[in-house]
């Protein structure tokens, strides 16, 4: 058996409450969700937003990966009874029945409607006319819960629940003992990805994920994506599974971590979330997505500031950085192990690949440029990129 190393804490701090949005699929509405996931995060509730267009499938996995305390649809296409309950059936089968599931739709769904729903499994219908602080009140009261070790959970909800158990900052239970391959224990090359907002990290991200599906059929790849709570309310809109296509695959283990308060660029919690990953033995590649950061930033800590967080870092710029004394202040340009131009469809994308491949030479590293448009599927620059990583996993081994 293996355990990660994660701080005891004597005391149960309250974690704020999760909850996945989504809009069903064949509907495209989703100005409504919209205004509920912000206001959601004005009351210090941590939102992981799917998007629109979803099958059942993509919410069950999401809300089973993220330990959501519970899942809301918006759901405006008249689908609504058969959905629902199909959400509820695919939790209960897949493990997460315990996991609630409530939704609004404007109009659409009637009162007869939603006490069918109800009898199907629906926890509670939000009518067109209800106050928002009014529901606020009532979803914090009604779904705001503790989270709890529990030993009947298995695959990747107990990997879920070991790591929200991390974010409270409490020890975690025995995980299933590692694969182990020719006798050796099986480990996994983490690659923390780094750069400053808008940048297209995310994409990138996917895109790199496709990659490793279709390169390595039988493996599994995980992806922690950090993004900023809110400093004066706690709560947090977590979007990077709304760019995350290729994640819609069983083989994809996605986890949104809000910062809480962490100033490193990453949760104080991803630390402990990274080893338990490593410990569980089910992942070949582990991609670390920091939030937006600054030119002093070091997330994963590669200029020796404590234990470094991940074998490899992944930098990503996007043309528009503002100019060559912009380059010379970026401090993880001169540490990365990996620098990634994106969006190089931009006008500005062939003056920026010379200023930084310039800015990379005077670090004497031998550090390469990799132009990449993750935007464009089958982009050469990021199969370029993917097969740089491989090498360094290939030499790290």
């Amino acid at each position: 058996m293996a355990r990660a190393k994660t701080t005891r804490s004597t005391a149960r701090p309250a974690g704020p409450l999760r909850i996945l949005t989504a809009v069903p699929i064949c509907d495209g509405h989703d100005s409504a969700v919209t205004t509920i996931n912000i206001e959601l995060a004005r009351h210090g509730i941590e939102v992981i937003y799917l998007g629109y267009h979803q099958p059942a499938s993509a919410i069950v996995r999401a809300a089973i990966q993220e330990d959501v305390n519970v899942v809301g649809l918006s759901s405006y296409n008249g689908g609504h009874i058969v959905f629902f309950k199909e959400v509820v059936d695919q939790l209960k089968k897949g493990g997460g029945g315990d996991i609630p599931v409530f939704g609004g739709g404007g109009g659409t769904i009637t009162q007869a409607d939603a006490r069918l729903m109800q009898r199907q499994g629906t926890d509670r219908i939000y009518f067109a006319g209800t106050s928002l602080d009014s529901m606020m009140a009532e979803i914090k009261r009604h779904y705001g819960r503790a989270a709890k070790p529990n030993a009947r959970f298995k695959g990747d909800r107990a990997l879920a629940r070991a790591i929200t158990l991390a974010e409270s900052g409490l020890s975690f239970p025995l995980l299933p003992a590692p694969r182990s391959r020719n006798g050796a224990p099986h480990r996994s090359y983490v690659v923390g990805v780094a750069g400053p907002g808008g940048a297209g990290k995310s994409t990138l991200i996917d895109e790199l994920t496709s990659r490793f599906l279709q390169g390595n059929p039988a493996g599994r790849i995980a992806i922690l994506a950090n993004d900023p709570s809110h400093p004066d309310t706690g709560g947090a809109i977590l979007g990077d599974r709304v760019s995350a296509i290729y994640s819609q695959d069983d083989r994809v283990f996605f986890r949104s971590l809000a910062t809480r308060g962490s100033l490193t660029g990453l949760s104080a919690a991803a630390p402990a979330a990274i080893d338990i990953l490593k410990a569980s033995g089910e992942f070949d590649l582990i991609l670390v997505e920091s939030v937006g950061v600054g030119q002093e930033s070091d997330p994963f800590r590669i200029f020796g500031r404590g234990p470094k967080l991940v074998d490899a870092t992944l930098f990503v710029l996007a043309p528009y950085y503002g100019g060559l004394i912009q380059l010379q202040k970026i401090a993880l340009l001169n540490g990365a192990d990996l620098v990634a131009l994106n969006k190089c469809d931009h006008p500005m994308a062939h003056t920026a690949r010379a200023e930084i491949q310039a800015r990379l030479d005077q670090n004497g590293r031998g550090q390469t440029l990799h132009p990449t448009t993750a935007a464009k599927h089958f982009d050469p620059g990021v199969d370029a990129l993917y097969a740089a990583i491989l090498g360094l996993s290939a030499k790290s081994k």
